[in-house]
């Protein structure tokens, strides 16, 4: 007895009380703002889908999607935006645009948790993804901060950056599903230069790194130390959502060292080969993964707020009346 209530006690870092349609009644039109202002900036900026994926999981990973990850710093407090590892994040202004149109319609409705997760899904779409659904009803978290930032890196093993996704209740084949976000993903040169020349400091390249690959990022990253490019990750459909960024690393062109180590891993290559060749089956995977990352310790019921501005948290006032009504 003790073992299932501990169980269920964990059940709502998944499974919280999430629903599709959450706003039919309240904002109607609210996916379709959303949608509309997406689909405005994706017809100039294809790269939006690599950064609304890397926002999403961003947030997710540090204290659940609460759009945490959006609050400005003060001058007393540095929030999660000022951490190492979100300084390249990007895609802010238009949450802040979707944001003031929904706040238009529908004031102090729709949450920016909501936001940051139907914009991720209909940038995926956009990019030839899947249309998938996204259950909504999350409330804007109360709390960022720089030092909780802590997400897995790039030059980690497969079993290292396994333990990051297994404590959000992720498994492996998540986590391999999600790395494929990496098909319209970049990396700045800083990410993965020593791969290139100096890899772990043994003096010469990784010899993993296909030496075609090698040459062109070579060229694309260039010697200059106060240089710091971006290449593609996927180095064929670029800004297209496919299974080729799992094709490649098949042949050893994987641009990062995680995304290499997924198919040399014996507990990961089964993984990446079964997707490298079913890009149908990738397609399905990835959409009810992003769906499982969407749902990691969400607030509901009161639990947060529904911010009036993404940037900032509401007025004390506002936050308590607010709960009040929850």
């Amino acid at each position: 007895m003790k073992l299932f209530f501990i169980l269920l006690l964990c059940i709502p870092l998944i499974t919280a009380d999430l629903q599709i349609g959450f706003y039919n009644s309240s904002c109607p039109q609210a996916e379709s703002i959303v949608l509309s202002v997406v689909k405005k900036h994706f017809s100039g900026d294809r790269s939006i889908t690599a950064a609304f994926l890397r926002m999403h999981f961003h947030d997710c990973f540090v204290k659940g999607c609460d759009a945490s990850i959006l609050i400005d710093s003060t001058k007393k407090k540095k929030s999660e935006k000022a951490a190492g590892p979100n300084l390249t994040v990007r895609g802010f202004n238009i949450i802040d645009e979707v944001k003031t149109s929904l706040e238009a319609s529908c004031p102090s409705t729709v949450s920016c948790a909501d936001i940051i997760a139907l914009a991720t899904r209909d940038a995926v779409a956009l990019a030839g993804g899947l249309n998938y659904s996204v259950p909504t009803g999350r409330q804007d978290g109360l709390i960022s901060n720089a030092a909780d930032v802590n997400l897995p890196g790039p030059s980690l093993s497969v079993n290292q950056a396994f333990q990051f996704f297994a404590a959000k209740g992720l498994t492996l084949d998540d986590m391999v599903v999600l790395l494929g976000g990496h098909t319209v993903g970049v990396a700045h040169c800083s990410f993965f230069r020593d791969r290139l020349d100096n890899f772990q400091g043994s003096g010469v390249s990784d010899s993993t790194m296909d030496p075609s690959l090698r040459a062109q990022l070579v060229k694309t990253c260039g010697s200059r130390a106060n240089s710091d490019p971006t290449a593609f990750l996927d180095q064929n459909t670029s800004f297209l959502v496919d299974n080729q960024y799992y094709k490649q690393i098949l042949g050893n062109k994987g641009v990062l060292q995680i995304d290499q180590e997924l198919a040399l891993d014996s507990s990961s290559s089964g993984i990446v080969a079964a997707l490298a060749s079913d890009g149908i089956g990738f397609m399905k995977k990835f959409a009810d993964a992003l769906a499982k990352l969407g749902r990691i310790e969400v607030l509901v019921g009161g639990a947060g707020e529904i911010r009036k501005n993404c940037r900032a948290f509401n007025a004390p006032s506002l936050t308590s009346s607010r709960k009040q009504l929850g």
